[in-house]
């Protein structure tokens, strides 16, 4: 048995220098890339108009394109997906964060307008942005993946797995949208409502949370056989990837709180200034 696990430790160790070139990847990557350049580019004065070539927003944009490939493309992905459930919840906060804002703060309206300015997806956009909506997506959508069920068949099944960080993702835009949303036919919620909806989707979340974070068992079976790279346990990572779960989130979320009471107390002041 000590022989089989030290090969598995080798092998997992040589394996962790491997970058993921699947086409399905780097293509869909640079095809975003390609994308975005040309509609910033050549086709910019026919959404735009005279409006210069948007330099910050676009650096933020190919941003979000490299942190969401640092988190599924490079050798994280390899102890994540065989070894640490804490490292598989880094990915995840990588996806859901760096990756999901810079995205949303990349986009000009101009960019968007093209969809959400057809008035044939109006009343589906309207239901799809609201903010409770937008909650009820992310938080349905995160739990249901770490569901012991859900989250072990990801981690045998490539496909699945694929699919899982990409509705992660998706899901994450949602979360975002009534903050970020580059839109001004469906503009980001009202301060006050913004310092609602985080708390709110905390609370969401709390669930899963305290499921994988206090529970007794060992959840997910890969991570329980798994060869240990690490002096944490099955249960002490487990615990970790929990509390990583909660802490970054709650980090994120204060931060994005203040930014909107700040934002909330600039516009009192403004209109107190005018009366």
């Amino acid at each position: 048995m000590a022989f089989l696990r030290d090969q598995a430790l080798v092998g997992g160790v040589i394996e962790w220098t491997h970058w993921h070139n699947e086409p399905i990847l780097i293509g869909g990557l640079i095809f975003l890339g390609w994308l975005y350049a040309i509609l910033a580019g050549p086709m910019r004065s026919r959404l735009a108009g005279d409006q210069p070539f948007p330099r910050r927003q676009a650096l933020k944009f190919y941003a979000a394109l490299l942190c969401f490939y640092l988190a599924v493309g490079s050798p994280l992905d390899q102890i994540a997906e065989r070894f640490l459930l804490s490292a598989h919840m880094l990915q995840h906060q990588i996806i859901i964060y760096p990756a999901a804002i810079l995205l949303l703060l990349g986009l000009p309206d101009w960019m968007v307008r093209p969809i959400t300015g057809r008035a044939g997806l109006r009343p589906v956009l309207r239901v799809l942005t609201n903010p409770i909506v937008c909650g009820v997506i992310y938080t349905t959508v995160m739990s249901g993946w770490h569901m012991p069920l859900l989250y072990d068949l990801a981690l045998q099944n490539r496909p699945i797995h694929i699919l899982e960080h990409f509705t992660m993702f998706g899901a994450a835009l949602f979360h975002w949208w009534p903050l970020l949303s580059p839109s001004r036919e469906y503009p980001p919620a009202s301060y006050g409502t913004q310092m609602l909806y985080l708390p709110a989707v905390i609370i969401g979340l709390t669930p899963v949370f305290a499921y994988i974070t206090f529970s007794q068992d060992v959840l997910y079976p890969t991570y329980e056989y798994a060869p240990r790279i690490s002096s944490l346990t099955a249960a002490g990572d487990q615990l970790l990837a929990g509390s990583m779960m909660k802490l970054i989130g709650m980090g994120v979320a204060m931060i994005a709180f203040g930014v909107s009471f700040y934002r909330w107390y600039q516009a009192s002041e403004m209109r107190a200034g005018k009366a």
